[in-house]
């Protein structure tokens, strides 16, 4: 399980805001957004620059995988697993039932 975020969601929407609206006033966007991420306290500008990537990306601004895709992805993996587990109890059952109507019995 993944661990939760040191960092609210507010405060991740506020910095990619915040990086739309200086990016302009930087020679690039490393230099932006560095000086968010002092700024806001962040801990490395390529956590932003992983936020902004992001936003563009569900935004429809950059190709890749949307955050609503990759959930939807997840539960999937997570529902799949669940089905191969429940088919190998019922293999493993059906396997021992029908060993147990092979075995010859003996009437007293």
């Amino acid at each position: 399980m993944a661990r939760p975020s040191r960092y609210p969601l507010e405060l991740r929407r506020r910095a990619v805001r915040m990086v739309a609206e200086v990016r302009d006033d930087y020679p690039n966007e490393t230099a932006a957004l560095q000086a968010v991420s002092d700024k806001l306290g962040i801990g490395s500008r390529e956590t932003l620059r992983n936020w902004v990537k992001q936003h563009e990306i569900d935004a429809g601004t950059r190709p890749g995988t949307t955050t609503e895709e990759s959930a939807q992805l997840k539960a999937l993996k997570k529902e799949n697993a669940e089905l191969k587990r429940a088919n190998e109890i019922l293999k493993a059952a059906a396997s021992f039932f029908a060993a147990e109507l092979d075995r010859p019995h003996t009437r007293s």
